[in-house]
């Protein structure tokens, strides 16, 4: 078990729910679609809520655009604290510096989560979370054995690469700097598929999945 310097207590690892996009390929309130009797988000923070439940996760906070009162309050219903981008516009890079920016300061890492994607599961995030535990890297990715070639979600990021986050710039986030194969980053392997859902026609091919 990885432990911190200063206390040698047990690392913690905090949730973070990336939920304020504008979703303009959709045609807006893309994450309130509905989806397998929720929302595409709510089954985000439903999941994330099982990794706290199962100690995975310490805390979970979730970036909400401006005004968005829905979805905020989803993010609440599931445990999660609401954070306030005041200008989604900017891209996802400017919901990771401001989630990063609002978590505890006792959090050792975060698990980074997309808002859109409703498929991933508490295995993955076992499996992410253990892995960074176990290691000496300070990004932790899965791959999807049904997509090896996109960089997966959730991504794990130790504290000392979070000033990164403000770098970046519109809505690359961290997936460039960070991609598998890349100096620090440890890739673990899992099976299936954690697909976006970024167009109207996405998520009709999502609701034709069995899983």
């Amino acid at each position: 078990m990885r432990v911190t310097t200063s206390d040698q207590r047990p690392a913690r690892v905090g949730g973070l729910v990336l939920a304020a996009g504008r979703a303009h390929r959709f045609g807006g309130a893309k994450l309130l679609a509905a989806f397998r009797g929720g929302t595409l988000v709510s089954h985000v923070l439903a999941t994330a809520g099982a990794a706290r439940s199962r100690g995975l996760l310490v805390s979970i906070h979730a970036v909400v655009a401006e005004g968005d009162e829905p979805v905020e309050r989803l993010a609440r219903e599931n445990g999660a604290t609401p954070v306030v981008n005041p200008d989604p516009g900017r891209g996802l890079s400017s919901s990771l510096t401001i989630g990063l920016n609002a978590m505890s300061a006792d959090l050792d890492a975060a698990l980074v989560f997309l808002g859109d994607q409703p498929l991933v599961r508490l295995d993955v995030i076992d499996a992410v979370v253990r892995a960074w535990h176990q290691g000496t890297s300070s990004v932790v990715r899965p791959r999807y054995g049904a997509a090896p070639d996109v960089p997966g979600h959730p991504v794990l990021l130790a504290r000392d690469v979070w000033p990164l986050a403000a770098q970046r710039e519109g809505d690359g986030g961290f997936g460039a700097r960070f991609a598998p194969g890349a100096p620090g980053v440890l890739v673990v392997d899992v099976p299936g598929d954690n697909p976006d859902v970024d167009t109207p026609a996405d998520l009709l091919a999502l609701k034709d999945l069995r899983r």
